[in-house]
């Protein structure tokens, strides 16, 4: 096998599939060059000579200026690589077509959790959420009441009880942006399909009143929603005695819900990315795509987010637009990005992270254009501020941080009922209440962290699977899971600790 991978025709580097050393002679497209000093598995090599300020290509797009003269053979990194000011083709639309949906009669189905408000659930929870952070104890004494072992046993079909707590909801504005994007995270949360019962326990006198959300959303309590403060009902005690009780009362009328067969299109997947590496856009983050894909030609819904990690590959997004509308509205996003992190004294070019350099992703356009194959091909139908309600079809694009728990808080707060999440450097993480699947993008990480990764995406590059064949093996591994098969996040128990609202504004 080739050490070296060359993704387009007009990429001056390629990438090392595994370590190769100094004066081994290479082969790209019938050239033949020798490597003039040691290249790490994952980092690019030079096949072509770069001269001092002109682009390195890699994707067949522009990642960065060469810092300086670069030979044939040598490494491209951080080193003699730096990003800088370069044109970009949006294009709006050019790409927008048609999808090739799969007739209804041939489409893919899961079993799934039927809610009075037709929406559909992957799990089957009753979920504790907190207005704010002073009633994250009370919550989390309810919930611990039905933890051990056995506490369920009389009620199958729920899954669990999980406080989801979080450190906001005082001390800030109780209007603006931050107070609107975290009420918009609760109603999300409250009607979210995966959870047959919530309640919503606050103390009192915070910024975020739970009477407050309750008028705001138009919600009202009910046998599987239930609303009160610490303060009202007596302090910290008689606050956990009536969860306890409300969850009691609650657990046979969730327990009422059986899983029936439900068409894909009832699926939201949200995408994510952590820990990525150089085969990350080569591997993991493809072949989810073509899952993704495949998800929407049978009706379902993709939410992309991470927008500061599609910086320096937005374009290629506006050309897949549906509207010029939608491709506006991206890049109205772009902008504000731009002046929230100049406001605070930071670039968005300071991405990627030290673990993403040690994995040959040398500049935020690279790990940006990488990102980007996890939305796949199709049209992006629409674009969302954070824990917007998803409600159109297709590839969808949700505002948000890179960082995965807010992203995937917000992903999820949209509507999303499963998570794909590819990892090169290796991931820790689950959501609860809906399940995280996770994809490796090179097999020795697979390997080294098997208890925490669901499939191994590095036989692409082994030369096991094509990425179509990988692809729909992802697919497959969807419905499974929607359908109630537990992720190795959740055979560890992870879920809870990842709930986290996006903090927009000053903390006072």
């Amino acid at each position: 096998m080739s050490k070296l991978i060359h993704l387009h025709q007009q990429d001056n580097v390629a990438i090392a599939v595994a370590d190769i050393a100094s004066g081994e002679q290479l082969t790209v497209d019938g050239r033949v060059f020798e490597v003039v000093e040691p290249i790490g598995e994952m980092h690019k090599v030079a096949v072509d000579v770069i001269r001092q300020g002109e682009a390195v290509i890699k994707y067949g797009q522009f990642i960065g200026y060469a810092a300086a003269d670069i030979a044939p053979g040598a490494h491209v990194h951080t080193h003699n690589c730096i990003v800088g000011d370069f044109a970009k083709d949006y294009g709006f639309c050019r790409h927008a077509v048609a999808t090739d949906m799969v007739p209804e009669a041939q489409r893919a189905s899961f079993m799934g959790f039927r809610r009075p408000s037709g929406k559909v659930g992957t799990r089957n929870y009753i979920g504790i959420l907190t207005t704010v952070n002073c009633s994250a104890t009370v919550a989390k004494q309810i919930a611990s009441v039905f933890s051990y072992p056995g506490a369920l046993d009389d009620y199958p079909n729920v899954d669990g009880v999980i406080a989801l707590t979080h450190e906001s909801g005082c001390g800030m504005r109780a209007e603006g942006e931050g107070y609107e994007l975290l009420q918009r995270t609760f109603e999300g949360y409250v009607a979210h399909p995966n959870f047959g019962g919530v309640m919503l326990v606050g103390l009192g006198c915070e910024t975020m009143q739970v009477d407050r959300v309750l008028s705001q959303a138009g919600l009202t309590e009910s046998e599987c929603f239930k609303a009160y403060n610490i303060q009202t009902v007596g302090g910290t005690r008689n606050a956990v005695e009536q969860g306890v009780a409300e969850v009691r009362a609650m657990l046979p009328l969730v327990n009422r819900f059986e899983r029936e067969k439900c068409p894909a299109s009832e699926l939201t997947l949200a995408v994510q990315c952590g820990g990525s590496d150089a085969f990350s856009g080569i591997t993991a983050n493809p072949a989810l795509g073509v899952a993704g894909d495949i998800l929407v030609r049978n009706g379902g819904t993709v939410i992309y987010s991470e927008t500061p990690e599609i910086y320096g590959a937005e374009h290629l997004l506006t050309q897949r637009s549906a509207t010029p509308e939608v491709a506006e509205q991206l890049l109205e996003r772009i902008r504000w990005w731009e002046e929230y992190t100049s406001i605070h004294g930071f670039e968005l070019n300071n991405n990627p992270s030290p673990g993403n350099k040690a994995g040959g992703l040398t500049t935020i356009l690279e790990k940006s254009l990488g990102a980007q194959a996890k939305s796949g091909s199709t049209t992006m139908t629409a674009v969302y501020r954070y824990a917007e309600p998803v409600t159109q079809k297709g590839l969808v694009f949700m505002d948000s941080p890179g960082f995965d728990p807010v992203s995937v808080t917000g992903q999820v707060a949209s509507g999303a009922n499963v998570v794909a999440f590819t990892t090169g450097r290796g991931s820790a993480f689950g959501y609860k209440p809906v399940p995280s699947i996770k994809l490796s993008s090179n097999t020795a990480i697979y390997h080294h962290m098997r208890d925490d990764i669901d499939i191994n995406c590095g036989s692409v590059v082994d030369g096991d699977e094509t990425l179509e064949s990988l692809g729909e093996k992802i697919f497959e591994t969807l419905l499974r899971i929607a359908s109630g098969e537990q992720t190795k996040s959740e055979e560890l128990g992870y879920g809870e600790a990842e709930f986290n609202p996006w903090k927009i504004g000053a903390v006072v």
